[in-house]
C-alpha cells in the first residue's frame, strides 16, 4: 500500500515505533501524581503516530523557550528574584490558558466542521480527552486559591481550636503536596503536547500551537510586555517564539506528510 500518489511507501510509524501502551491507573497509582499526570496530559490514542524525532524537537523547543525567557527576566532586572520569575511564568501560563480556553473550542469547531463525514463524527468523539486535559490544568491551578478561600485561611487562623481544623489542615497540606508535582508535570506536558490534541489528529498540535503562540505574542504587544528591555532584544522575544514555533510546526507537518503520509487534507477528507 502507498500514499501520496505512490511516492511514499506506507509505514504507519515511519520507521519510528508505535505509541507506548497506556498503563491503567490502579488505586495504588492514584497516589503517584506523575502517573496520574501522564494519564491526564499525555496523548494516548492507540493508532496515533508517535515520532521520536518530533517528540525531541517539541521538548527542545519548550525547554529553550523557558530558559531564554528566564534568562531575559533575570538579566534585565525584570524579575527581582527566582520567586518573581516563577510568578511571571505562571502569569504567562494563566494568560495562555485563558487564550487557549477561548481559542480551543473555536479552532476545534472549525476543524471538525471542515471535515467531511465520517471523520467529522470521529473527531467529535476524540475531542473529549484534549478538552479534559485543558480543564484539568485550569482546575489544578485554581485549586490552591479555592482551598484557601473556602477555609478562610489567614495569619490569625487558629488551627488548633478544634480537631476538625487539624484534620482539615493535614488533609489540605497532603493534597497540595500531591498537587504541586501534578501541576508542574501537567504544565510541561501541556506545553509539549499542546493539551494532548494529537488525540484528535496528528496535524492539530502544530497548527494549534502556531495559532496560540501568535495570539499570545499579540497580547504581549498590546500589554507592553518586556518594557525596559533594549528594543532589539524586545523584538527578538516578542516575535522569536512565534517565528520559531511556526517554523517547527511547518517542519512537523512536512515530516508527517513525507514520513507518515499524514496530511491535513486527508484528515478532512478534502
Amino acid at each position: 500500500m502507498s500514499v501520496n500518489g505512490g511516492r511514499v511507501p506506507w509505514d504507519p510509524y515511519g520507521g519510528g515505533h508505535p505509541p507506548r501502551p497506556v498503563r491503567r491507573l490502579t488505586f495504588g497509582r492514584l497516589f503517584n501524581p506523575i502517573a496520574v499526570g501522564r494519564a491526564v496530559f499525555t496523548p494516548s490514542r492507540p493508532d496515533r503516530v508517535d515520532d521520536p524525532v518530533v517528540k525531541r524537537v517539541q521538548v527542545l523547543r519548550t525547554v529553550v523557550g523557558l530558559v531564554a525567557v528566564t534568562w531575559m527576566l533575570m538579566s534585565y532586572g525584570l524579575a527581582a528574584d527566582a520567586d518573581a520569575v516563577v510568578d511571571d511564568r505562571f502569569g504567562q501560563i494563566r494568560t495562555t490558558l485563558i487564550t487557549l480556553g477561548v481559542t480551543f473550542p473555536v479552532a476545534v469547531a472549525v476543524f471538525i466542521a471542515a471535515a467531511r463525514p465520517p471523520n467529522r463524527r470521529l473527531f467529535l468523539r476524540r475531542v473529549a480527552k484534549p478538552a479534559g486535559a485543558l480543564l484539568a490544568l485550569a482546575v489544578t491551578l485554581a485549586v490552591p486559591r479555592l482551598i484557601t478561600g473556602l477555609g478562610y485561611v489567614d495569619e490569625d487562623t487558629d488551627w488548633t481550636a478544634s480537631a476538625g481544623r487539624v484534620v482539615l489542615l493535614f488533609a489540605s497540606g497532603a493534597f497540595l503536596l500531591w498537587l504541586a508535582p501534578f501541576a508542574l508535570y501537567g504544565i510541561a506536558q501541556s506545553l509539549v503536547h499542546v493539551f494532548r490534541t494529537a488525540d484528535l489528529h496528528e496535524t492539530v498540535p502544530p497548527l494549534l500551537a502556531t495559532l496560540l503562540v501568535w495570539e499570545v505574542a499579540l497580547l504581549d504587544v498590546l500589554r507592553g510586555a518586556y518594557d525596559g528591555v533594549p528594543f532589539a532584544v524586545r523584538l527578538a522575544f516578542l516575535f522569536g517564539a512565534p517565528l520559531t514555533v511556526s517554523a517547527a510546526a511547518m517542519w512537523e507537518l512536512r515530516r508527517l506528510r513525507t514520513r507518515h503520509g499524514i496530511t491535513l487534507r486527508a484528515a478532512l477528507l478534502r
